[in-house]
């Protein structure tokens, strides 16, 4: 069964898929004050500026919240499987949602790092495996 696809050329989030392309993880940011724009807008809410640039980040975190699915809703997603809140580190606010297969022991503030899953061509989506103890 084929995955759903995001749309990598949204004007909002482009950027963040063209960058996982190159497998790096980014986030955007307000250029004037640094606040940490995720999800990904044009616009400061801070300091109301509309200079906003990507910014790399290191592609660790910690895990502050999770779920294990076991009952299937899509047939590209055999159950069980986790989904994971991961607080990524260098971007205040930042949290991505992840993917691992099972259902893996987890204890709050776990720590993660990137891996990139190729799921086309031109799309890879950054998910996340375990690292060791928090």
């Amino acid at each position: 069964m084929t995955r759903p696809l995001p749309v990598v050329d949204d004007p909002d989030t482009g950027g963040f898929f063209e960058a996982a392309r190159r497998h790096e993880l980014v986030v955007q940011a307000c250029q004037s004050c640094l606040t940490v724009l995720h999800p990904p807008r044009a616009h400061c809410g801070s300091c109301g500026s509309w200079d906003t640039a990507w910014r790399s980040l290191p592609g660790t975190g910690q895990v502050v919240s999770w779920t294990v699915v076991e009952h299937q809703i899509h047939p590209a997603f055999p159950v069980p499987y986790t989904v994971l809140l991961v607080e990524v580190d260098g971007a205040p606010g930042a949290r991505l949602v992840g993917h691992l297969d099972g259902a893996p022991a987890l204890q709050d503030r776990a720590r993660a790092r990137v891996r990139w899953e190729q799921l086309t061509d031109d799309t890879v989506l950054p998910q996340w495996e375990l690292v060791g103890e928090p």
